[in-house]
């Protein structure tokens, strides 16, 4: 399906793209008005963008019925100063009570139940129930148009971070495993962040290591029927290729050697075997092992064609 947006009714619009830009932080704003009034409210439209400076923008959009500007939006245009606050799932409900279209001047600490504590550098409050809280000075508002559904971009710079001591890790980082993560996805529908979600990837950002690449994969492991694209970006991220040599150890492999005296007769299954053996390796982060496997299928087809 092909989609031009300006041919798309607003809203269907608005739902493709929450839909498919999924998971979404949540950025829990406060702000307050020029008579010192306090505003809560949940963004999802948030990120952070840098970190020298450290600049965070979020965007409570226009309405999409109705075209009117959030009470966020405007607070910040008179007192240009927020809190983002980190939300949580045991705090979730309590948040979504925040996100009631309340009448401007309504205190939404109040209506959700949630602890106002003061801030060290900004007038609004944060928010004393979440983990992480960031007090900003507001660099600049971007309104990206005036009809129902535009952004209004809020870029923002941390002056003070508030971070409790019970979702830090010994190295004193913050532990994903303790944040209770929560994220926006299309509709009505959130994704919850579990100790089962998070898992680790290896980095080549600092540039020290780089992996030999898809390109450097032999052709028999490139294009096979049974590795995926992650299984073969794993394989491709190691940064050699056992030798023949080194295949020696693998005599004592158990698993191995069962596929050799079931299969070795023919090649074909031989080959989906040992491919599916080495996927298992993969799975279980057996890198080196599952190289091994896959290569003595490479050099078994190299003696058969030789």
């Amino acid at each position: 399906m092909q989609i031009d947006p300006k041919e798309l009714p607003m809203p269907k619009l608005h739902d493709h793209l929450l839909s498919a830009v999924a998971p979404r932080p949540i950025a829990f704003v406060s702000t307050v008005d020029r008579d010192g009034n306090v505003n809560l409210s949940p963004f999802s439209f948030f990120n952070v963008f840098g970190s020298n400076p450290p600049i965070m923008i979020f965007s409570p959009a226009r309405s999409g019925r109705t075209g009117a500007t959030k009470n966020t939006h405007d607070n910040v245009k008179v007192v240009p100063e927020c809190v983002v606050n980190i939300a949580h799932y045991d705090m979730l409900y309590q948040m979504n009570l925040a996100a009631g279209m309340y009448p401007k001047g309504m205190n939404e600490f109040e209506k959700s139940g949630l602890t106002a504590v003061p801030s060290a550098k900004v007038k609004p409050p944060r928010v004393g129930e979440c983990y992480v809280s960031f007090e900003c000075k507001v660099n600049q508002v971007i309104e990206t148009g005036e009809a129902g559904g535009a952004g209004n971009l809020i870029i923002c710079e941390v002056v003070m971070l508030h971070i409790n001591d019970s979702v830090l890790d010994s190295e004193g980082s913050i532990d994903p495993f303790k944040m209770n993560y929560i994220a926006r996805m299309g509709k009505q529908n959130w994704c919850r962040v579990g100790p089962e979600n998070i898992f680790s990837v290896p980095s080549f950002k600092m540039g020290n290591e780089l992996g030999m690449g898809f390109d450097h994969l032999p052709e028999g492991v490139r294009y096979s029927k049974y590795l995926s694209g992650n299984d073969l970006a794993q394989l491709a991220a190691c940064d050699k290729i056992p030798t023949e040599k080194e295949l020696f150890d693998t005599r004592d492999v158990e698993e191995i050697q069962v596929v050799v005296r079931n299969h070795g007769h023919d090649f074909i299954s031989f080959e989906k075997e040992m491919h599916l053996l080495a996927k298992q390796e993969i799975e279980q982060s057996n890198l080196w092992l599952a190289w091994k496997i896959l290569m003595i299928v490479e050099y078994t087809r190299e003696s058969l064609t030789s």
